[in-house]
């Protein structure tokens, strides 16, 4: 069995990566020229976490985490307005939480796949596009063509595949109001600061992010609320511009702030879209069901929806049949996360009133008192009813 995979970032190496374990014949396409540098630091957990484990990966991803030991809101002064012991956050997943670099992650799931690969079971290209799909052929950029029995778009919220095979964009992304970007910057002092900890800047309508990664360098997102969609010619001179006057920890960040092309930057958007199969083709991560970064889930459910779908293929009588009932068993997981990313997550995030700014703080601060940790901690990281397991089983 062939499979084509249009995307080589989290979600698409680890359905290589399952497909291959179950003996497919795997090709790998990107667009970009290699292997992405760019990204922000998250917090893995849930069903990511127990799909990364049933890989046999957990190992490597803890040894290619970040460690953290505490999370603070600062304020423009640089003061620690709270903090709380990121143990908190761990004991609530029992343990199952990483903090780790998004190209780490990718970089583990890629290095996975060629390591175990054997001669012509896995073609990764870079440079290369899914440009049109035929019934079971797939035309590439490169000017090759691949029959495939089964063709995957796991190429991100702007996906080629779900354009060919689905139409038109149109209304497949749901805007949060909100446009994001992250960089790394070297700074030793900024790293002494920051060093062991998530730190965030305690503002309204936008907020910066900091963790101490190794060799003074430091990893920055940043998000800010917008109406406008455009996203703008520079990135390094909207950055600049949309968060000048927040301190000296921010003026020495965006001092450092690298050129646009090392830049990540983008819309913080969901993927709503009425199908994610047809046939034999079938979309999976960011391409199916974007969360946005203020749900804090995206990698977790593209690394899991794709061990779903894998599992299903290794089953079902049929391409067509593992693709709906993956569709079936995944998609009112995943509908759950964006709903409350919507509904209760975005303005807690990013708060627009000093109110919610002001409860934020003492609930974190609450989280200290004896008996009231795991009642308020527990909300931010919810279980499923379902593990991984139940639902590939």
């Amino acid at each position: 069995m062939r499979a084509v995979i249009s995307g080589a970032g989290i979600a698409g190496l680890a359905l290589a990566n399952r497909l291959h374990h179950h003996g497919w014949d795997v090709h790998v396409v990107d667009r970009a020229p290699g292997p992405r540098a760019q990204g922000y630091m998250i917090d893995f957990f849930g069903p990511g976490f127990e799909a990364i484990t049933a890989m046999g990966l957990e190992p490597r991803l803890r040894e290619l985490a970040s460690p953290v030991r505490e999370f603070s809101y600062v304020d423009d002064r640089g003061r620690t307005t709270v903090s709380v012991d990121y143990e908190l956050f761990a004991k609530a997943v029992d343990g199952g939480m990483v903090s780790i670099m998004r190209p780490a992650l990718e970089g583990l799931l890629r290095e996975s796949l060629l390591r175990e690969s054997t001669a012509g079971a896995v073609d990764l290209r870079y440079g290369t596009t899914v440009d049109r799909i035929a019934g079971g052929a797939v035309e590439l950029s490169d000017a090759t063509t691949l029959e495939a029995d089964l063709i995957v778009g796991a190429d991100g919220v702007h996906s080629g595949v779900r354009s060919l095979t689905f139409g038109a964009e149109r209304d497949d992304l749901r805007y949060l109001g909100m446009q994001t970007g992250a960089f790394v910057f070297t700074d030793q002092a900024v790293f002494e600061q920051v060093r062991g900890r998530f730190v965030l800047t305690e503002t309204l309508n936008r907020q910066l992010g900091f963790y101490g990664l190794d060799g003074g360098r430091v990893a920055v997102f940043t998000v800010f609320r917008t109406d406008d969609r455009a996203l703008p010619d520079d990135p390094r001179a909207a950055l600049r511009r949309t968060f000048a006057g927040m301190g000296d920890l921010a003026e020495r960040a965006l001092a450092q702030c690298p050129p646009s092309d090392e830049i990540y930057y983008d819309q913080v958007a969901q993927t709503v879209t009425p199908r994610w199969t047809d046939g034999r083709v079938a979309l999976v991560g960011d391409a199916a069901h974007a969360v946005s970064l203020v749900a804090g889930q995206g990698a977790s459910l593209g690394v899991a929806g794709a061990y779903v779908l894998a599992e299903r293929l290794r089953v079902a009588p049929s391409v067509p049949e593992a693709l709906a009932d993956y569709e079936r068993r995944w998609r009112p997981v995943v509908t759950g996360v964006q709903e409350a990313a919507r509904d209760r997550v975005t303005e807690w995030f990013v708060p627009t009133r000093m109110a919610t700014l002001l409860l934020r703080r003492w609930g974190f601060r609450a989280m200290k008192l004896p008996g009231l940790d795991r009642i308020l901690v527990g909300p931010l990281f919810p279980k499923g009813h379902r593990s991984v397991a139940e639902l590939s089983a």
